[in-house]
């Protein structure tokens, strides 16, 4: 069966009403996966006319639920996106909340990679999340130095 999936990466942003939803259901399975194995995970479906029905998905979609609920919970904005997808400058930018200029001058400088699709560039999700990585580390080991620094001149910190 062929499952048609959107060509764009749109976030879903939740509202408050989703966002408080997302925490229950949260709430709630982390509190079924704390006190029972999980074998098998089914998802439950109200349909309409009032029937129901039960789809098994695997154990590693479950996981991924769970990171959606976090993120929902957290009011913050959600999409999905395989890892082979090549990304836009735009999509890339708004991945790492930057601007699109400032995500081409890393691109001209040889920090990310990418490949050029006649006059468009196009960038790897994988590569732009080592990226993103890699820069996290470093700001971490920035704030890690300031705050020894911080604690040597006895500043409170």
């Amino acid at each position: 069966m062929a499952v048609a999936l959107p060509s764009s990466i749109e976030p879903v942003v939740p509202t408050a009403e989703a966002a408080e939803a997302a925490g229950a259901s949260l709430r709630d399975l982390a509190r079924f996966r704390a006190s029972h194995g999980l074998r098998q995970a089914c998802l439950s479906l109200e349909l309409e006319g009032g029937q129901r029905a039960s789809v098994p998905i695997p154990a590693p979609v479950l996981d991924l639920v769970e990171g959606i609920l976090v993120q929902m919970a957290l009011g913050n904005a959600v999409t999905l996106v395989p890892v082979h997808a090549e990304l836009t400058t735009q999509q890339a930018a708004d991945l790492l909340n930057v601007s699109r200029p400032f995500l081409i001058e890393r691109l001209e400088q040889g920090e990310i990679p990418f490949r050029k699709v006649g006059t468009h560039r196009r960038i790897r999700l994988a590569d732009l999340m080592a990226y993103k990585h890699a820069i996290d580390q470093r700001r971490a080991a920035a704030l890690d130095e300031l705050a020894a620094h911080a604690q040597e001149l006895g500043m409170g910190y």
